[in-house]
Formats: structure tokens, C-alpha cells, sequence
């Protein structure tokens, strides 16, 4: 069942996600079931949006390779997680990459 993750971290920085996502390297080594990532920055907070192929799918990546770079890099304090179940997904033809 594809879920959609939404997460709320206090605190992180622009700078400290950039650190994480250097150490996991997510773009170019893909983790199983990851559809999409969208990550922005508002109210002293990261925000992440996630669509995943299965709840365990992320929980493994998040366990396995993003709390590992999280710890490499002295990120403090835990994000607040939400998973629900997609209902829908639309990605616009031609859209892809980062921004």
C-alpha cells in the first residue's frame, strides 16, 4: 500500500539537510520504494513530503541510512512523522529532477 510521509523537524536547517543528503546520497543511489521527495523550509522547521511504494519501505530507509547521517552530522532533537494512505498521485508530464 503507497503511503504518503509527512514530516515536520524543529530546528533543522537548510545547511544541515544539505549535509544529510550529501552523507545518504538518496538522488543518485535510489531507495527501494521512494516515488517522490519535496522538501522546503517555514517556521524554523524542515518539512518533508514523501510518497513511498509501502510504509516499510521508508521505515527501512529512514532507519538504515538517514538516522545513521543524522547522527554523523549532530542534527538534535526527532521529527514529528506522519504516514497515510495515497489515495491519489498525479505527476505533471515532463516534471523531474530537483529544483
Amino acid at each position: 500500500m503507497a503511503v504518503v510521509m509527512s514530516m515536520r523537524w524543529d530546528g533543522v536547517q537548510p545547511e544541515q539537510y544539505d549535509a544529510v543528503r550529501a552523507r545518504v546520497g538518496w538522488e543518485d543511489d535510489l531507495p527501494d520504494g521512494a516515488v517522490l521527495h519535496v522538501a522546503w523550509f517555514e517556521g524554523g522547521a524542515l518539512h518533508v513530503t514523501d510518497v513511498w511504494e509501502s510504509p516499510a519501505q521508508f521505515e527501512e530507509f529512514f532507519g538504515n541510512r538517514i538516522l545513521p547521517a543524522v547522527e554523523e552530522t549532530g542534527l538534535s532533537g526527532e521529527p514529528e512523522v506522519v504516514l497515510t494512505p495515497l489515495h491519489r498521485r498525479f505527476v505533471a508530464p515532463g516534471v523531474g529532477g530537483a529544483a
